[in-house]
């Protein structure tokens, strides 16, 4: 007699969400931080994204077919959300070749050579920006004002100012401009506002939960206005260090991605106070003025770990 049930291995929840739906909606969250970029820094920010997204998609098709694997799946949108996560992080004033060696090398080794798509250890955006930064250091901190400015070059965005301790000049950037992006930074991280509408768009969706995003801001939020001020302890400008660099980002789209971060609740809590923390100690006592990248990609090679002692146990699981 034939088996009137049909069973198939786990897991066994169904749901209309697919990973091609993921990637495109978180796309279309990014879509306002884009445009706020070319708006802000001119087309050539457009020409950084295009040749990011082109690249990646390229290299992409390119190692699936080495792989023999199915080159449709370069359509599901991972390749061109690498692309455009890369190409936010990237100076507007780049030149094309820098986005397409940081995508190359985002997909074909921060990407495939795990074995693609669901296996990858670190966000290959992030491993691609990290790639650059120290590859080619002087064009990943060249910076450019927004195009209404009368000086089309300068030596700082808000953060380095601070590290440099310019004081004076930190005084002229309003908390109005650094919701705007109306000052210096990489394409897709200096428009505050952009980057929280994206977001919004995502939690409401349920794309993304608050777990990892509130608790790496807030974490920064405390330690910088605990640490970070001119005045002794508890007097930084917590606000400042929020809206300045790649933090919000950093936080909504990249600590948020589901292949490389935590699992379970308890995971992402302390995945994000670890991101927090990590941005914090970069920012304040190295070299480097940002610690957005850095920070998320250590927490990444820990992610294993951190579902390893956090990840709830299987209903009905008895320890031998």
């Amino acid at each position: 007699m034939n088996n009137p049930l049909n069973v198939s291995i786990a897991p066994h929840i169904k749901d209309p969400i697919s990973t091609r739906k993921i990637m495109w909606a978180v796309i279309l969250a990014l879509a306002p931080a884009g445009a706020a970029g070319v708006f802000i820094f001119g087309l050539n920010s457009l020409v950084v994204i295009a040749a990011s997204i082109a690249a990646a998609m390229i290299t992409e098709a390119l190692v699936l077919a080495v792989r023999k694997k199915d080159i449709k799946a370069v359509y599901d949108g991972s390749a061109i959300l690498t692309g455009l996560l890369l190409a936010y992080n990237i100076p507007p004033g780049s030149p094309v070749w820098i986005p397409i060696a940081g995508s190359f090398f985002a997909i074909a080794i921060g990407k495939q050579a795990f074995g693609g798509l669901g296996h990858n250890i670190f966000n290959p955006a992030l491993a691609g920006r990290a790639f650059l930064m120290i590859s080619w250091p002087v064009y990943m901190t060249t910076w450019q004002n927004p195009r209404w400015k009368v000086d089309a070059i300068t030596q700082a965005t808000p953060l380095a100012l601070y590290k440099h301790g310019d004081l004076e000049a930190l005084r002229r950037i309003p908390y109005m401009d650094l919701l705007l992006g109306n000052h210096p930074g990489c394409i897709g991280e200096v428009c505050a506002i952009a980057l929280l509408a994206g977001a919004a768009f995502l939690l409401i969706k349920k794309y993304i939960t608050w777990h990892v995003p509130f608790i790496y801001i807030l974490t920064v939020a405390f330690t910088s206005w605990m640490f970070n001020g001119s005045k002794g302890l508890f007097t930084g400008d917590a606000l400042f260090f929020v809206l300045s660099g790649g933090l919000l980002l950093g936080a909504f789209f990249m600590a948020t991605d589901y292949v490389t971060g935590p699992l379970g609740a308890r995971g992402k809590i302390i995945f994000g106070v670890g991101c927090g923390i990590l941005t914090f100690v970069i920012r304040r006592f190295s070299g480097y003025p940002e610690g957005v990248s850095y920070a998320i990609l250590i927490m990444n090679a820990l992610t294993p770990t951190i579902d390893r002692y956090t990840f709830p146990k299987w209903f009905g699981w008895r320890k031998a």
